[in-house]
């Protein structure tokens, strides 16, 4: 068994820093002074409140039972100086290791030499980059040979905020196990430094704060020491103004990303975890305004005229009890605001993320219940995180954040703004989370709250030619990847059922990923690739200048509508998009407002307004699931209007003004109001629905309830055995059906490309098992994340093309399409590529993405008759094509029309006769003009 290393022994220099800069970086405690002992006499509360229950007046000198407190630094324990030794022998080896590993560097740039051993330190520890902000590199002349490099401190005071990540523990534990001798201090050297800052995190940051002191100061009385100096009593001047700029620094770890020791779900969050160090992930729903909280403030006593200083404790403000000149004693004082200090504090209320509330059903199926019991009938759970100084406004509402804090208790009566003896004396008590650090998910560049300044600091090098070099830190919050996951990845997107070269693949990993959203549904293949290319979306463009000033920007994400009968399995595929999506939202339009799905305004206490997020803020960056969309009120529908389009959600009310980014795919499914589908009318009027709504979705499809005996051969099959098998997988039947598929591929040969509508059943015959679901998600969530595909000529060609035939097309199918739909065609054509991880967008992407648009569009213009009817993709309806159906009669100055004359009015506007006159007007004997008006 490995022993761990000896602890440093700090000198009478460094244990005289020590004492200052414990009082600095140690928390504040309240002690009771003076003669305020007869309150805590008389009742368990008279310590801390000044006044005990029953023990008012018992303590004579007491002042009637008000016991007066002090706020002090808390006291250094051995505990504390213990782990404060360790820190600083363990910082020690990690500057030591940056000195000898650059030392290492030249000496391999020496030509005479040719290898050099570089022993164990070849790599420098990760924790010298997290470090490297607060030191610089410079050389130094010795008199014996050439300049001397030395790594110093650089020389500045007040607030520093030194971020570091779950290697820093690692590296710590690794160098404490290695070779050496164990300290004898009663066994705290067996502490992991981990497990003490879990269980007291004040104390533990304050001693790894004044380890880093330490560093800083030793390094730079060993840099005077090294100082040629003519004068050796200056070498240790303890007045040098230097020394007296580190003496006034502070020095505030950040810990981002701990490990799993450290992260609970919020519905573990209990009295046992209170005074811990936790980790939390939510997504923030209200973001309260900032406000000022005095820290100390400056009262001159109104009889003798003298000035002390008071500290409040967790923001209480309370004003001192007596003076402290003895001579005086008066009671009576006025606050001197400006020598007061005073900080920001912002409180925020997170809700628990949705994989959370699925992992605790799954804890439900194995205590024997059935899974859903336990999340089902409860609202999501809340936590209240109150952060200050730098960490405001690093969030706002809609945010992903993990959020790593100590779980503090208050008294939930004075929490809530009551005041009075009545109120402390409540015995209920509620938990809220002190902010340490932020992790800002959903952030473009990954901001960490806290920090994020310092972190991107690098060591400035001098490269000798008077030159600096910075070296940076990543401060990335991307989605963290196991290394089994990332092979999963891999293995998926270069799967191939064919092996053929790479240029005439055939995408299966697209194909891959249709099977396997919603098995349980047969068929409807197309609907599941256009849901697969909304939850991947296109790329976003790159802007400058002006548009990004002004945020004027093309979006990325796709929209999507399936309208259709009842029981065509819309909202499985909904659900199923709800539980693949990294970061989704699903919502019943029957019981949504407007406000609920973009913003609403709540009053605080003091009469500010908050900004409190709904349903397609939270869904930011992600996908938000809109069922039974025809059941929202036409008032609460405009509400989508800006959202779909702008991707940013606009309030104006109570004099707030601000606009929350709402960049999101929205996939919606909606019911015709009469019950069924009626071909004979547009899907505007099927569904009561607004145009300008309705020509923001991408892709519109139309399910209808046909019957059909071969798919609904299949549909039975499919529940009948898994009702047998008792499992929800799906398991294709093994029938003719796969040889016919399989047969359908083999005629369009090795280089011809197999369109949708064959390739993807084809898929589901031979794949008989779907990938599992934490694959999928997994895969489409590093796709979303990490692949920016571009646009190829080849690609844009196809688009192209396909626009201007719609536009100028000479064919009587063609219908009317605008530059919308082409945005459309390359975001949908982007997602297609995301599918396969490909940097570029190909053809066949381009080619896929056409068959899905042109299979939408006539699904939208197909008439009753089965006819492709270009007025059917109208805002208005049929009504204006009447009016110049009717007016083209009237223009003809005779009373009556045969049916051939009808026939070329209608081709003269453009309208098929059937569509005009709902095929009533067939016969052959004349027609009344009256019959129109």
């Amino acid at each position: 068994m490995t022993t761990r290393r000896s602890q440093a022994q700090l000198n009478d220099a460094q244990k005289g820093d020590l004492a200052g800069l414990w009082d600095s970086h140690a928390p504040d405690i309240a002690v009771a002074v003076g003669g305020g002992d007869g309150g805590s006499s008389g009742g368990g509360r008279g310590r801390g409140r000044g006044r005990g229950r029953g023990g008012r007046g018992a303590g004579g000198r007491g002042g009637g039972g008000v016991a007066q407190t002090k706020i002090v630094p808390m006291s250094l324990e051995d505990e504390d100086y213990v782990f404060i030794c360790r820190l600083y022998s363990f910082l020690r080896w990690v500057v030591e290791s940056m000195e000898e590993r650059e030392a290492q560097e030249k000496e391999s740039q020496r030509p005479e030499v040719v290898d050099v051993d570089e022993g164990d330190g070849s790599e420098p520890p990760k924790s010298s980059e997290q470090l490297s902000f607060l030191f610089q590199r410079i050389n130094i002349s010795s008199g014996g040979g050439g300049p001397k490099r030395m790594i110093v401190p650089r020389i500045v005071g007040g607030k520093q905020i030194v971020p570091f990540t779950a290697p820093f523990l690692e590296e710590f534990n690794a160098y404490e196990n290695r070779g050496g001798t164990q300290q004898n201090d009663g066994g705290q050297s067996n502490i992991p430094f981990g497990s003490y800052l879990h269980h007291q995190p004040d104390r533990a940051l304050a001693s790894l704060g004044c380890a880093i002191g330490l560093n800083v100061l030793t390094l730079w009385r060993r840099h005077q020491s090294a100082l040629p100096s003519t004068n050796p009593l200056q070498r240790n001047n303890e007045q040098h103004p230097h020394l007296s700029t580190l003496h006034t620094a502070t020095y505030r770890p950040r810990f981002y990303n701990l490990s799993s020791s450290f992260q609970l779900r919020m519905a573990h969050v209990r009295t046992s975890t209170v005074g811990r160090l936790i980790s939390l992930r939510g997504t923030v729903t209200k973001a309260r305004p900032k406000r000022l909280r005095v820290l100390d403030a400056g009262f001159t006593c109104c009889k003798c005229g003298w000035n002390q200083t008071t500290k409040f404790l967790e923001g209480k403000y309370c004003q001192p009890t007596r003076c402290e000149d003895v001579k005086c004693r008066s009671q009576r004082f006025v606050i001197n605001r400006k020598v007061s200090t005073y900080c920001d504090v912002q409180e925020l209320k997170i809700q628990e993320v949705r994989e959370e509330l699925h992992c605790e059903g799954l804890e439900g199926e194995g205590m024997g219940g059935d899974g859903e019991g336990r999340e089902a009938g409860r609202a999501p759970r809340h936590m209240e995180v109150e952060v200050s100084h730098d960490l405001v406004d690093t969030c706002h509402a809609g945010d992903s954040i993990v959020v790593t804090g100590i779980v503090r208790a208050v008294n939930s009566a004075l929490a809530s703004g009551r005041a009075g003896k009545r109120a402390a004396e409540t015995s209920t008590y509620k938990l809220y989370v002190v902010g340490h650090s932020i992790v800002n998910l959903t952030a473009e560049d990954g901001s960490r709250g806290g920090g994020q300044e310092h972190g991107k600091h690098g060591m400035d090098t001098d490269d000798g030619q008077g030159r600096s070099k910075r070296s940076r830190t990543s401060s990335s919050a991307a989605n963290q990847y196991t290394d089994q996951q990332v092979q999963q990845i891999c293995s998926l997107a270069h799967a191939d059922h064919r092996m053929y070269s790479l240029p005439t693949r055939m995408a299966f990993p697209f194909d891959l990923l249709v099977r396997s959203l919603c098995p349980n549904i047969i068929g409807n293949d197309l609907v599941k690739a256009g849901i697969v290319l909304c939850l991947l979306g296109g790329t976003a463009p790159e802007v400058s200048g002006l548009e990004a000033q002004s945020g004027m920007t093309i979006r990325s994400n796709s929209h999507m509508l399936v309208v259709g009968d009842p029981g065509m399995g819309k909202s499985q595929m909904l659900l199923s998009a709800n539980q693949v999506a990294a970061r989704s939202v699903y919502v019943g339009g029957n019981t949504a407002s407007s406000t609920g799905l973009t913003v609403s305004l709540t009053k605080e206490p003091g009469g500010d307004m908050g900004i409190e997020a709904g349903a397609l803020v939270l869904a930011d960056r992600g996908v938000c699931c809109l069922d039974e969309l025809d059941k929202m009120p036409k008032n609460h529908q405009d509400g989508l209007l800006e959202a779909m389009e702008q991707q940013q959600v606009s309030i104006a009310k109570a004099g707030v003004v601000a606009s929350l980014p709402s960049r999101c795919s929205v996939i919606a499914a909606a019911n015709p109001k009469s019950g069924h589908y009626n071909m004979s009318k547009t899907v505007s009027e099927n569904l009561a629905m607004a145009g300008p709504l309705l020509s923001r979705f991408d892709l519109v499809f139309i399910l209808r309830d046909e019957a059909d005996a071969e798919l609904d051969e299949k549909i039975s099959d499919n529940i009948t055995g898994r009702l047998r098998r008792g499992t929800g997988g799906n398991q294709s039947v093994d029938d003719g059906r796969g040889r016919r598929w399989t047969e359908s591929m083999d005629a369009y040969g090795e280089k011809e490309r197999a369109p949708l509508r064959c390739r993807l059943p084809w898929v589901t015959s031979f794949q008989k098992q779907p990938l599992p679901l934490q694959q999928v998600k997994d895969y489409l969530a590093y796709a979303r994340e990490h692949c920016r595909p571009k646009m190829t000529d080849a690609a844009a060609s196809v688009l192209q093309d396909y626009f201007m035939q719609l536009r100028h097309g000479k064919s009587k199918d063609d219908v009317p399409i605008t530059t919308r739909q082409l945005e459309a065609l390359i975001r949908l054509s982007q997602a297609r590529a995301k599918a396969c991880l490909r940097p570029y967008v190909l053809r066949e992407d381009a080619e896929d993405v056409v068959e899905l648009m042109i299979e939408s569009v006539k699904q939208v213009h197909t008439d009753e008759s089965g006819r492709i009817d270009k007025s059917r993709g109208g805002a208005g309806g049929k009504n204006k094509h009447f009016k110049a159906f009717e007016s083209a009669m009237r223009s003809w100055g005779q009373p009556k029309f045969s049916y051939n004359d009808l026939q070329r009015i209608a081709d003269k506007v453009n309208l098929p006769l059937e569509t005009s006159l709902n095929g009533k007007l067939r016969a052959s004997p004349p027609v009344n003009l009256s019959v129109f008006g």
